[in-house]
């Protein structure tokens, strides 16, 4: 009677506990070394831009001193209605 027996085989179907819980600490070790990473370059394309804005506004300022002799705020308009 054990000749006509049907073996099962058993086959690991899935992870253990204890893989997925080191595969989340590996992913959570990355994670906490990549963000602060991440903020400090984008904190520095920001500082970038920022400055590139502030070279472009001293320019038209200047610009402006030099077509109105005088800067914005300093100088009165004459109105120019009827």
């Amino acid at each position: 009677m054990g000749r006509g027996r049907m073996r099962y085989r058993q086959t690991n179907a899935g992870f253990t506990l204890v893989e997925v819980i080191l595969v989340v600490a590996i992913i959570g070790i990355l994670v906490a070394i990549v963000v602060p990473q991440y903020q400090s370059y984008c904190n520095r394309a920001y500082d970038g831009a920022s400055m590139v804005d502030l070279k472009n506004m001293k320019t038209g300022i200047e610009a402006f001193r030099s077509d109105f002799e005088g800067y914005p705020g300093t100088i009165l308009f004459a109105s120019t209605g009827p």
